[in-house]
């Protein structure tokens, strides 16, 4: 089994009622990734759930989880011909640590028109991009490979841009073909596209994620850009798109996070 399978699966405990291990692979900063977390989550309400496709998941982080042993209690919010609404949380010693929503749709839901008024990603291949390095209690990169395109990387030298914007390729180390619980947490697995401008002092802790995901991926590859745009009250936005090498859209995100500067 691979380490990411091995680490959102799920016993269940009732017909609605899950036990999971949140494991130290996939934290940032010694914190749990929320993809990561979002991708165990959404792992419990498929379960529950007779639709699959196109899910849209949206999670608000209310407290801090840690590694370490949690329950999962999954709630049907309403169910149509096209669509099941489902609510899921995360309860860590008795405290409830993350709330998500998810819509479901009907897996014989045609696709009848693509139009992309955006252009797919230009970013330069996997070989002329840098890949971020490791860091001490960022397991994250340990398991999964993120090269930036040369042309967002002048952060990491002390170099800041005036964009706040990162673009470039991710995929697991260990060779896994994606699925969606995969695509979940690679959406939200790049570092925070304010860091562009702010360099690495910037710390941005998620509110609120939500995450759609259009096509499960068929390449080794995945590309991906994430921009914020706008910075005030103690918050920011950031908006992602992730695409495979075929050019077709695979995900769109949307998270709200606080934004503060650490001070030294």
């Amino acid at each position: 089994m691979h380490l990411f399978d091995q680490d959102i699966s799920l016993t269940r405990k009732g017909p609605f009622v899950f036990k999971g291990n949140i494991s130290s692979n996939w934290s940032v900063n010694g914190t749990p990734n929320g993809g990561y977390l979002m991708a165990m989550l959404t792992n419990a309400m498929v379960k529950c759930s007779d639709k699959k496709e196109t899910p849209i998941i949206t999670a608000n982080y209310i407290s801090k989880s840690v590694p370490g042993e949690a329950d999962i209690l999954v709630e049907k919010v309403a169910q149509s011909t096209q669509f099941t609404r489902l609510q899921a949380r995360l309860i860590q010693n008795g405290v409830e640590r993350i709330r998500v929503t998810g819509t479901f749709a009907e897996e014989k839901n045609e696709c009848f028109l693509i139009r992309y008024e955006s252009p797919p990603l230009d970013i330069r291949s996997p070989e002329e991009c840098i890949e971020i390095p490791s860091v001490p209690n960022f397991t994250i990169l340990d398991n999964t490979e993120m090269r930036l395109d040369p042309e967002c990387t002048g952060w990491m030298e002390g170099n800041p841009s005036d964009r706040s914007e990162l673009k470039g390729w991710i995929r697991h180390r260990e060779k896994r073909d994606f699925d969606l619980f995969s695509t979940f947490s690679c959406t939200d697995s790049f570092p925070p596209p304010i860091m562009a401008s702010q360099g690495m002092l910037a710390w941005v802790p998620t509110i609120e994620l939500s995450i759609n995901v259009r096509n499960i991926p068929k390449t080794t590859w995945l590309k991906c850009i994430f921009r914020t745009r706008f910075v005030n009250c103690g918050l920011l936005e950031e908006d992602g798109e992730v695409w495979d090498e075929n050019n077709e859209l695979v995900s769109i995100s949307r998270q709200i996070a606080q934004f503060r500067t650490v001070k030294t």
